[in-house]
């Protein structure tokens, strides 16, 4: 429509001011003082709740995730050189940095052994034993499965983390195919066999370096400081009961910190840092119920 002038006007009928308002509003969302009434924050011990339910929630994942393991161990695929290529990768790759850490623990512990004892009694006939039992029970076990899940358990989380922000892991679920079974259980048998084989390698190269230390420190002879009169069956079963749950720690801990990444590379670091630190927990946890169960056992 145009006016006498010739100038359009506009016919269309106009929004009130106030309901104009009140559709800014509308569209702008709530405001921040009532998203802050959605979402108070927690009291202390509303945050212990929730952390209590989230680790509840992830010991119920990891548990999940171990039992579907152990049921594809048995029937799920066989594929030739799976496991082969994750023992090389967990094993072999592992084995310098392993001798070197515990040569240097093997030394540091029988220099700091000697030392204190000298203080007491001047008679260094029983460190060697001492030492070994130490060793054989406990000390091998727990430092070697804390190097492993700094190297193996950050190397699994990275890896299957890559996996899952690149949408292979979707993939596979499409293709009908289970996560558990075509990444976790490989590395899971691989884990149990080469773990134990390092940390008994560990624990001879960590012996012959106490060896060489007492020998060069001390003057404590070779045939006096190989004493094993201390190391019984019980000390045995606990080492090898260690090696074995530590083994299957690491690879289960670590793949379900890959299989939960989001959020791009930046998911894959913070799910590398949460494999090492759990892994290293599940270690330390796993070392004091296994210790407990061999003092009620072999007392």
């Amino acid at each position: 429509m145009t006016t006498i002038d010739g100038r359009p006007t506009d016919t269309r009928p106009r929004m009130p001011s106030s309901d104009k308002s009140l559709l800014d509003r509308a569209s702008a969302g709530p405001p921040e003082s009532g998203l802050r009434e959605a979402a108070p924050e927690l009291s202390p011990v509303g945050a212990l709740g929730a952390g209590a339910l989230s680790l509840l929630r992830s010991a119920r994942e990891l548990y999940s995730v171990f039992v579907r393991t152990l049921y594809y161990c048995v029937n799920g695929r066989r594929e030739p050189g799976a496991v082969l290529a994750q023992m090389y990768e967990i094993g072999n790759k592992s084995l310098f940095f392993l001798t070197v850490v515990m040569g240097f623990i093997g030394m540091i512990m029988v220099y700091q052994a000697g030392q204190q004892t000298k203080r007491v009694i001047p008679d260094l006939t029983m460190l060697g034993a001492t030492y070994l039992e130490l060793l054989v029970r406990d000390l091998a076990a727990s430092i070697g499965a804390l190097m492993l899940a700094t190297r193996v358990g950050a190397g699994i989380a990275a890896e299957i983390g890559s996996m899952v922000v690149t949408e292979q892991v979707d993939a596979l679920r499409m293709s009908a195919a289970d996560p558990i079974d075509y990444l976790i259980k490989p590395r899971f048998i691989a884990s149990l066999f080469m773990t134990t084989c390092l940390i008994v390698w560990g624990a001879a190269v960590a012996f012959t370096a106490g060896m060489i230390t007492a020998y060069s420190m001390f003057d404590v002879s070779f045939e006096t400081f190989l004493n094993v009169r201390l190391v019984d069956a019980g000390d045995l079963a606990t080492g090898l009961a260690k090696c074995v749950a530590y083994g299957a720690a690491i690879p289960i801990v670590s793949g379900h910190s890959g299989l939960s990444t989001f959020g791009g590379s930046e998911g894959v670091g913070w799910a590398t840092t949460r494999a090492v630190v759990n892994s290293s927990l599940a270690v330390i946890v796993l070392n004091m119920l296994i210790s407990a169960a061999a003092f009620l056992i072999f007392r």
